[in-house]
Order: structure tokens, then C-alpha cells, then sequence
């Protein structure tokens, strides 16, 4: 157990709170505040990191993912800060992958050369529809223009280039995405994520669904239409899915989010951020102070955690499970063994097979086409019982 994290790898996840304005889709840890002090954020953010390093010392750091909130809102010497303090505390490797996540403003694609000079050479752009009324209705603030422009900064700018669009939206046919989905594909250099629009409790979207409104949602019929014309019109294009929203081109997939879904272990710092951090050869869950001004002042003391807490077996095997059964190559029944020894049932993995959404090799696992359909029931039904 203690060399586990090694099948998955070793990664750094930095979440910045803050936005320009909160979409009324979004149930991440996202902030409007007028002023940010980055100088005492980059210091908080850095001690985190070299706390948390450590705590890991000779590990490899595969990649370093930048999320929020708006992280293209952070200075590049912010950026630049929080990359020394990851630079000091690990050895990297030689193909890390150094991500950032960005809205298409034009204020904030003027930066892209800074972040790239301090050592981003990845982007993943928020761009989540390409026209101005749907751009409008999910509470975006940048328009189809101002997209396309920071999308050939991008192009221009960094090694790599993501870019995010959510479908199954108001009002949205069939058609409708096909035109859509076949611009995106013009555009895209490397990788996609494709997400169909969920409304959230707690959200804008979540009260506003709750009192009647959000007329012209699509039905489960035509959502799962607009899912399987993604997954055709994007292998056919050269993106075949790797994970249940997620394309790319071979060899391009998102090494940061392989690694969640691979079940290696991964560093959290930044208010909310969640860390699965293996010491001692046990693995721990983290968990840090959501609200930014308590993280804050809790990172300034000496730790930003709100939470740690070392998992169990069963725990585990359940964890990996989840994140395993998303990609394409599933999950490692050797591993899931060493987790939780008779913590699958034979039975039930006979069954789902039966019905056409598993499929089973000697060594490994995973759900079929159809049964990303219906990914969550695949997984509850696998869940060890915890008792």
C-alpha cells in the first residue's frame, strides 16, 4: 500500500478564489471582491506549498494545475511565486505540465505572455459556448470575439491549449450543438472538455430552476442524443473521449486530471482545495478552510487545513473505483485488491457485464460506451458496503 500513489503519480493542485463575477452555473469556490493583496497571497501560497513538501519529500511532481475562480486574474509574478516555492520543494519532471486556467477577457489574454514567461505552458480557456446570447445567459462576461481572440493568443503563446463548452443548454437543439461542436473542433489544437450543463443546488441557476424558471432545459432523451453525437463527431475529428467529458488529440490528454483519475496522490493548497497526500505510507484526505479570509489567516498561522484525516482500505478502493471507471482503460483489479482484498464482488461485476455496461479483461475493468450513460448507477452498484 505504501508505494500505491506511484501507480497514479504525484501532482499539485492551487486553487485562486477569486472572479470577476460569479456564473449562476458555478458550485466551485469562487469569490467577487474588489481588491486582492497577491503579494500576502503569493507568500501564503508558497509556504503552503513548501509545508506540504515537506511533508513529500523526494517525489517526482508530474504537473501543477492552476484552478479557481479566475486564475488569469492572478499577476504573473504571483504565478511566478507560487511556481519557485513547487520548483524548491520537488524534483520536476522533465515533461511537467504547468497548467492554468483562463477567461477569454481581453484584459486577461494580455497576461498569457507573462504566465508563459513565469513557466505556464499549458491554458485551459473557460470559453463554454460560442455565441453572445448563450454567452449572456450563463452569466459569462466575455463575448464570441473576444474568445476567438484569446484563443489565438493562446495558440501563439503556450504549448499546449483546452478550452471548455458546456451544451445541453436553453433552448438548445440538436442541430443547434452539431454547429456548434463542428466550429469547436476547427478551432481546438489539442484537447476539449465538453460538459453538459448540470443545475446545481446552492447556484443561481439551482434557485432560479427551483422557482419554475429555466424553460427550454432538454429532456433526458435529447441530452443523451446531444452526448452521443459528441462522442461521434469528436472521434471522427481525432478526439476521442479518454474520460467521460473529456478529448483529445493522442498523446494530449490532461496529465493533472490523469492523475486524479489514475488515483495517485496530489498536494491541495488554496481555499477549499482538496488533496489525497500519501505519508508515511498511509493515505491521507485534506481538505482546506473554504472561505478565503479564514484560509488566509489559517495559512498565515501554519496551516490552511481544515481537515485531515487518514482513509481507510475500503475508502480507498471505493475512491478509486469512482475516479477509475471515468477513463477509457477503467481500473486495476490487482490494485483495487491491495486496497480492500474481497472488496468487489464477482457477482456483480458478472451482472453488469450481462447487461452491456461492463466490460472485464483478466487484469482490469470498465464501463462500456453505454455505460457512461449511466456512469453513477454503474458506480453505486460497484461500491464496496461500508458498514
Amino acid at each position: 500500500m505504501s508505494e500505491d500513489w506511484r501507480e497514479g503519480g504525484f501532482a499539485l493542485y492551487v486553487h485562486w478564489p477569486f472572479c470577476e463575477a460569479k456564473c449562476p452555473y458555478c458550485d466551485f469556490n469562487s469569490h467577487v471582491v474588489a481588491n486582492v493583496d497577491q503579494d500576502r497571497w503569493a507568500r501564503a501560497l508558497a509556504a503552503e506549498i513548501a509545508r506540504s513538501a515537506a511533508l513529500t519529500p523526494g517525489r517526482v511532481l508530474k504537473s501543477i494545475f492552476f484552478g479557481g475562480g479566475t486564475p488569469s486574474l492572478m499577476k504573473p509574478e504571483t504565478v511566478e511565486t507560487v511556481l519557485r516555492a513547487a520548483r524548491d520543494g520537488w524534483t520536476w519532471a522533465n515533461d511537467i505540465e504547468i497548467t492554468l486556467e483562463a477567461n477569454p477577457r481581453s484584459v486577461e489574454a494580455a497576461r498569457f505572455q507573462g504566465f508563459a514567461s513565469a513557466g505556464v505552458n499549458r491554458v485551459s480557456l473557460g470559453v463554454q459556448a460560442l455565441n453572445d446570447a448563450d454567452l449572456r445567459r450563463l452569466g459569462r462576461l466575455h463575448s464570441a470575439a473576444e474568445a476567438q481572440v484569446a484563443f489565438d493568443t493562446a495558440r501563439d503563446t503556450f504549448d499546449r491549449v483546452s478550452f471548455d463548452l458546456i451544451y445541453a443548454r436553453q433552448n438548445q437543439t440538436l442541430a443547434d450543438w452539431e454547429t456548434e461542436l463542428r466550429s469547436a473542433l476547427a478551432l481546438a489544437v489539442d484537447h476539449m472538455s465538453l460538459y453538459q450543463l448540470t443545475i446545481e443546488p446552492g447556484t443561481a441557476f439551482g434557485a432560479r430552476h427551483a422557482a419554475g424558471g429555466l424553460r427550454g432545459l432538454p429532456d433526458e432523451d435529447l441530452a443523451a442524443d446531444m452526448y452521443e453525437l459528441t462522442q461521434a463527431l469528436c472521434e471522427a475529428a481525432g478526439y476521442p473521449a479518454y474520460e467521460v467529458s473529456n478529448h483529445a488529440r493522442p498523446g494530449a490528454e490532461s496529465r493533472h486530471n490523469l492523475v486524479y483519475w489514475h488515483y495517485g496522490d496530489y498536494v491541495g493548497v488554496g481555499p477549499g482545495a482538496h488533496g489525497r497526500v500519501t505519508i508515511d505510507g498511509r493515505k491521507h484526505a485534506t481538505e482546506d478552510w473554504t472561505a478565503p479570509g479564514k484560509w488566509l489567516e489559517a495559512a498565515e498561522a501554519g496551516s490552511g487545513h481544515r481537515s485531515v484525516a487518514e482513509l481507510d482500505g475500503p475508502t480507498q478502493a471505493g475512491e478509486y473505483m469512482l475516479m477509475g471507471l471515468r477513463v477509457c482503460e477503467g481500473v486495476d483489479i490487482d490494485r483495487l485488491e491491495r486496497m480492500a482484498p474481497g472488496g468487489i464482488a464477482q457477482e456483480k461485476l458478472a451482472a453488469l457485464q450481462d447487461i452491456g455496461v461492463l466490460w472485464k479483461e483478466s487484469t482490469r475493468f470498465g464501463v462500456t460506451a453505454r455505460g457512461r450513460m449511466v456512469l453513477n448507477a454503474v458506480v453505486t452498484e460497484l461500491l464496496p458496503d461500508q458498514d
